[in-house]
This record gives C-alpha cells, sequence and structure tokens, in this order.
C-alpha cells in the first residue's frame, strides 16, 4: 500500500488527509503543536503563530470555506481567528482526519534516499527520535512563519520587532511614538491597532499600494471579484481600478503615495479602517527609510522623527527547515518553480499543498490541490509529459503581471487557479460545480447603476 506524508495541520494539511483519506491512502499526519489550524492558533507567546488577538480573516466567509464543509450561519462575514481555529477543529473531526493527526511531533529531517521514497527523521512528543520511510510526501508547513527583517544603515535603539510577534497592543505601548515598516495586511492592521492606544503612529511604505475596503455596495469585496472573474484578466483590472478609485478617492489628498499601477498587479491591502485613520489623523504616511539613528529615523524625503517602537510589517520568507539547502530551496525565488504551485518537476513523488498567495483564500484551493494530487497517486490523473516545460510556461504566464521580487513569487488568481484546478480532476474523471456566490453581474451592476 503506498503511503503519504503530511507536514503540518494547519487548514492544508487536514484538507490533504482529508483527501487521503476519502481516497483511501494511507497517510500520517505530523503537527509541531498541540491544535490543528496552524497560525490561526492564537497564542500571546512569540513564535507561535502570526494572528493576534483582533486578527479577523481578510477574505470573506463565503470565498473561505471549504466548498464541502459550509462555514456556521452565525459566523460573521469576516470571521475572527478563534472561530477559524474552531472550524478547522470541527472539519478534521468530521472528515475522520482529527484522531489521526500526531501532535506536538517536529520534523527534522527530510531526504529522498537511493529507492527514490522520503526518509523522515523526526522528534516525538516524548522527545524521542525516529525515522519512517513514505512513498509520498505532501509538504504543508506554511509560508508565513519565518520573519523577513529589512535592513537599513544604521541602528535604532528602540524597540525593534517582527508582526509575526505582535500579540496585541499592550499598556506599554500607550503615548509611545509608533513606526510601522510595510503597508500589506499585516502592517495596516498593526497600523490600525496601535493607533488606538498610541501618541503617534506613522507607516513607512517604499512604493504606493492599493488598499481595499472590505465591504463594497454592501457585500464582501472579493463576492464582488467573483462576480466578475468571467471577464479577462486585464477587463477585471481596469474594473476594480475604477471602484476602489471611486470608493477610497485620491490617495494624494490625504497624503499617501498615487498608485498608477493597475489592481492585481501587486496583492493589494484590504483594510476598511487604514484610510479613515489617515484621514482622521491617527496615522501618517511616510516614504522608504533611508537611515537609522539611536530613536531617531531619517526619510529619502529628507524628513526624520523620533520613534520609541518600529513594528516590521515585511513579509516572511519561503522556507523549508528539514529540506537541505541544495535539495530544495525556494527562499529568494522570485517565482516558484512549481506546476500548479504544488508539483516539482525533478520529484514526481513530492507535493507542496497550499504553497500560494491568491487573490482570496488558500484553504479551498489547497483541497483542490491535495484532490490533484491524491488522482495521481491513483493512477487517475496524468501530469505534462514535458514538466519542465510546464513549469515555465506558468511562470512566464502568470494569472496577472503581477510585479517581481520574492512578494510575489507565489502569487495566483483566486479563480483562475480555481478553474485549472477544477480542470485537472475533470481529466480524473471528477466533476466539480461551479462555485456560487451571493451576488450576480446582474445584481453587481444594478447597485452600481443605483449609487
Amino acid at each position: 500500500m503506498k503511503t503519504v506524508c503530511i507536514i503540518g495541520a494547519g487548514p492544508s494539511g487536514i484538507s490533504a488527509a482529508k483527501n487521503c483519506q476519502q481516497n483511501g491512502i494511507a497517510f500520517d499526519l505530523y503537527e509541531k503543536n498541540d491544535k490543528v489550524g496552524g497560525n490561526w492558533v492564537f497564542n500571546s507567546a512569540t513564535q507561535h503563530s502570526s494572528v493576534y488577538e483582533n486578527t479577523h480573516i481578510i477574505s470573506s466567509k463565503t470565498m473561505s470555506e471549504f466548498e464541502d464543509y459550509p462555514m456556521p450561519d452565525d459566523y460573521p462575514d469576516y470571521p475572527r481567528h478563534d472561530h477559524l481555529q474552531q472550524y478547522f477543529e470541527n472539519y478534521s473531526k468530521h472528515f475522520g482526519v482529527y484522531n489521526q493527526i500526531k501532535f506536538q511531533h517536529t520534523i527534522d529531517h527530510i531526504e529522498k534516499n537511493s529507492q527514490g521514497v522520503w526518509s523522515i527523521d523526526f522528534t516525538d512528543a516524548q522527545g524521542e527520535k525516529h525515522n519512517k520511510v513514505y512513498d509520498y510526501l505532501m509538504v504543508c508547513n506554511g509560508h508565513h512563519w519565518m520573519p523577513k527583517y529589512p535592513t537599513y544603515a544604521g541602528e535604532f535603539t528602540g524597540k525593534w520587532m517582527h508582526s509575526h510577534d505582535f500579540k496585541r497592543v499592550t499598556d506599554d505601548w500607550r503615548d509611545q511614538r509608533v513606526l510601522v515598516i510595510g503597508a500589506g495586511n499585516s502592517g495596516c492592521d498593526v497600523a490600525v491597532e496601535s493607533a488606538r492606544v498610541t501618541k503617534d503612529v506613522y507607516i513607512s511604505m517604499r512604493s504606493p499600494q492599493w488598499f481595499v475596503p472590505k465591504f463594497m455596495l454592501g457585500h464582501p469585496a472579493d463576492i464582488l471579484v467573483k462576480a466578475i472573474a468571467k471577464f479577462s484578466p486585464k477587463m477585471r483590472q481596469k474594473m476594480l481600478t475604477k471602484m476602489v478609485k471611486a470608493f477610497t478617492g485620491n490617495y494624494a489628498d490625504f497624503g499617501l503615495p498615487v498608485n498608477h499601477k493597475p489592481m492585481l498587479s501587486q496583492h493589494p491591502t484590504a483594510n476598511s479602517d487604514f484610510i479613515d485613520y489617515i484621514r482622521h489623523g491617527k496615522i501618517k504616511p511616510k516614504p522608504a527609510i533611508k537611515r537609522l539613528n539611536g530613536t531617531t529615523v531619517e526619510f529619502v524625503d529628507g524628513s526624520s522623527a523620533e520613534f520609541d517602537i518600529i513594528c516590521c510589517c515585511t513579509g516572511f520568507w519561503t522556507v523549508f527547515p528539514f529540506f537541505d539547502k541544495d535539495f530544495i530551496d525556494f527562499q529568494h525565488s522570485e517565482r516558484l518553480p512549481l506546476y500548479r504551485k504544488m508539483m516539482h518537476a525533478e520529484h514526481d513523488n513530492l507535493y507542496f499543498i497550499g504553497l500560494f498567495q491568491p487573490l482570496g483564500c488558500i484553504w479551498p484551493l489547497s483541497d483542490y490541490q491535495a484532490a490533484v494530487a491524491c488522482q495521481e497517486i491513483l493512477g487517475k490523473y496524468t501530469r505534462p509529459q514535458d514538466m519542465q516545460k510546464a513549469v515555465q510556461y506558468e511562470m512566464d504566464h502568470p494569472h496577472h503581471p503581477f510585479e517581481g521580487g520574492q512578494r510575489h513569487a507565489a502569487e495566483v488568481d483566486y479563480n483562475d487557479l480555481r478553474l485549472e484546478l477544477v480542470s485537472d480532476l475533470k481529466m480524473a474523471g471528477i466533476h466539480i460545480p461551479e462555485r456560487k456566490v451571493k451576488v450576480t453581474l446582474k445584481q453587481l451592476l444594478g447597485s452600481l447603476i443605483s449609487a
């Protein structure tokens, strides 16, 4: 019998386990912590997860739930982290995989042996070392856990931290001068949270960003994106760019750098409070940092200011500590060399599940990635014959012309990747119905006309 090793019991890992379970494929699921949910398990201690006390998901409930396991009706449009952790735990129990999870097991090292199978070294919950061999490997350890820090000339002598270690605004932050570096989703969240109690909050950004309110025309923003999914990528860009401009106004009027690039050329930031806080004077935009000097920060526009706390919201490295660097290393990749963001050209028994950053939610698509992997294991799906060519084509033809750099290495369009995975499953004889949403294009256009 073929055996699968699954690493990580976050949402991608439990969906991989569910698919193995449903297809009669033997698996072991290893999780280093004591709960399912990955980053969505809140813990006030640092180095555990990337969520803070008030974290809510940035994609809507409708577009984030697994398609075969809806979220409870009483969940809000944008659930809180504890809602999500409970949802993932219920999901794993519903599909009969929870009791099979090996909690508090740490993967130490993985290598492909001379027989072409996977040799796994791990430490169990009692601290004992073990080795086990598997035919297939599904890597589901996530990519939001190894903090990436910026580097500058000089030195800052105040509190220097990363958003990964931000859990809540404590009394220590009250009346402090705070600088947030980075205007992605974490950066805007930290800025808004700290602005509630601190003396001054500034946010530094190297380049213009797009800021999308969570609700537009009375609907979660990603539902509107789904409503126009059948348009061409270029048309979607034009429509979303105009909609966001209409809802937020001219950035230059309130000190934000104007973004001349269309929507979807970079990962947008979803936050309904950020623009309001800027316009209320609670958050002050700044350009990139030039130099640090004690508690003084110099910016590239020649201005400077004093700060007590700097929080770096500058993303994460994509790393796999259990692989040797000369085996697989994506840390500095600007495009992930994976077909469907999951299949490696040189290893047909290795799958990366959930290793992508969508304009939308990861988990429903992780479920379909795992389904494709299981169909290949069963011999019902055949990957492209020339995998090197297939991988290169996807790297050269992203869903949208995303900006370069490591930030967009794993970027995909949710609806486009779903179509690709659904098409692959159809090849294996599995038909997935079109995902229905609460608002149609006709209703959207009616709302726009009424507005």
